[in-house]
């Protein structure tokens, strides 16, 4: 098993830094540069509302899919015609509320117009996730792998000509990013679907009463779970727009940072879908989840850690790096959220396996406390310190959300508490704030990309020398393989 994760997360994570870095600091970028931090964050803001109700059209269904697959992988064919049925009635409930719910808080037209694109987008991306869940379940992690990198390719593409082309002559239109992403979208979906048909036979549509309503009951725990985690994830920006003067101005400086914490986060995530099936099949087996627990927080812990603190050090010649404008104050928001990748990353793997586990009582009670603990911060922090009071609140609870499933992890799984895995994790911390004084005080003669690069390599050096990054599993998956 630790074989299996860790040879697909090496084909995941390669696959997604050759595409979608390039897609969130080149094509996304530049769309800012071009728009306007105004006009980019006016589009943030909806799209991070269009994120907000989401769960009426996944209803926990990906999560609820991917754990029941992984465990019972012979359902496959009888369910996924029916989820498929329930995906496009869920749509019509998502569209219409979403769209209330922008009119109720005072959307333009123009608003509303991107805001019913941006949620057909949504349904394409809810049949790829859906699609994805499948192959996860299966442990079909290379056509997942492909498939999760397939519509950044596709916008790379279609925006590259967009933005560069010699053949446009007019300025670069919001919209025309909004339309690359629906066609893009629409592709994966299709091809995810024919790809799914070609490995489990064919698919027909049906919408059973009885079924539906036992699986949305089975399924609501999950919904309640993603509709919370997703408010305290996503509100930020759409308090930012609604509650301060220069409410687009700010949400595009947020959209500033938040653009590099979501190209580290993505990895992360593209982990805890790995996590997610092999923790799932663990469980139901009764086998021991301690192997592929340990191998998860020694991946992508000191990873995060590295990531995080080198990026908090190096923030304002991250921010210069790609943009011109609002750099100081893109600057300031964007070290408390790379920071708080670090307690997002720890998400990632206990919170996973919460889920795995089918704890969904204990976690909704800890989001429903995110959600309110981060809507009071947001709520202090933003109309005091706009977009950095927006990442401050995000830290704040991120770091508190992780520390309960933790403890919840060492509870229901009766684990031990690792002192020694502490010391090292402390040792690394320590490093990486030695290593980064000692190239700033001694190694001068550098620029700032040289230097950022000098502690991530000598901070991961450290890692390994300590014993936290899995090296000898490395070498056996890359030996194995050949």
């Amino acid at each position: 098993m630790k074989k299996t994760f860790l040879s697909n997360l090496i084909l995941i994570v390669v696959l997604n830094l050759l595409i979608k870095p390039f897609y969130i600091l080149g094509i996304d970028a530049e769309v800012q540069n071009r728009v306007g931090a105004e006009i980019y964050g006016n589009y943030f803001a909806l799209l991070n509302f269009s994120f907000l109700l989401n769960i009426l059209l996944d209803f926990g269904i990906n999560n609820y899919n991917n754990r029941n697959i992984a465990q019972n992988p012979q359902l496959v064919n009888s369910y996924l015609g029916k989820l498929l049925s329930i995906r496009f009635l869920l749509f019509f409930l998502y569209f219409t509320f979403t769209l209330a719910a922008g009119f109720s808080i005072g959307y333009s037209s123009s608003e509303i117009y991107f805001l019913s694109l941006l949620v057909l987008n949504q349904f394409f991306v809810a049949i790829i996730q859906f699609a994805r869940s499948n192959f996860g379940g299966l442990h079909l992690f290379k056509i997942d792998s492909i498939i999760s990198v397939l519509d950044r390719l596709l916008m790379i593409l279609l925006c590259g000509v967009l933005l560069w082309s010699p053949l446009i002559e007019t300025d670069f239109k919001i919209e025309w990013f909004i339309y690359a992403q629906t066609f893009s979208y629409l592709f994966t979906a299709i091809i995810s679907i024919l790809l799914l048909k070609y490995k489990i036979g064919k698919i027909r549509l049906k919408l059973k009463k009885v079924f539906s309503i036992a699986l949305l009951k089975q399924s609501f725990p999950y919904a309640l779970l993603i509709l919370l985690m997703t408010f305290y994830n996503k509100i930020d920006s759409v308090m930012i727009e609604r509650m301060l003067e220069d409410g687009d101005k700010q949400a595009g400086v947020y959209a500033q940072g938040f653009r590099y914490f979501d190209a580290v986060n993505m990895f992360a995530l593209l982990f805890a879908g790995l996590l997610l099936p092999i923790f799932a099949r663990l469980i139901k087996n009764k086998a021991s989840i301690k192997p592929i627990l340990e191998l998860g927080v020694k991946t992508l812990l000191p990873i995060s850690i590295i990531v995080g603190m080198t990026a908090y050090f190096y923030k304002f010649d991250l921010m210069s790096f790609r943009y011109t404008d609002n750099l100081l104050e893109a600057s300031d928001s964007f070290g408390y959220l790379i920071i708080s990748f670090i307690p997002v990353s720890i998400t990632y793997i206990f919170g996973t396996l919460l889920t795995a586990n089918g704890s969904l009582k204990q976690l909704n009670i800890m989001a429903i406390g995110g959600v309110l603990l981060n809507v009071l911060l947001n709520y202090i922090l933003i109309p005091e310190l706009k977009a950095e009071g927006a990442a401050i609140a995000t830290l704040i609870t991120q770091i508190s959300t992780a520390l309960v499933q933790v403890l919840l992890a060492l509870v229901i799984f009766k684990l031990k508490i690792d002192f020694k895995l502490i010391f090292k994790f402390s040792i690394l911390i320590i490093g990486v704030i030695f290593i980064q004084f000692f190239i700033k005080e001694y190694v001068p003669m550098f620029n700032s990309l040289v230097k950022l690069f000098s502690v991530l390599l000598l901070s991961t050096l450290l890692a390994f020398i300590i014993g936290l990054l899995p090296f000898k599993s490395l070498v056996n998956v890359f030996k194995n393989n050949k």
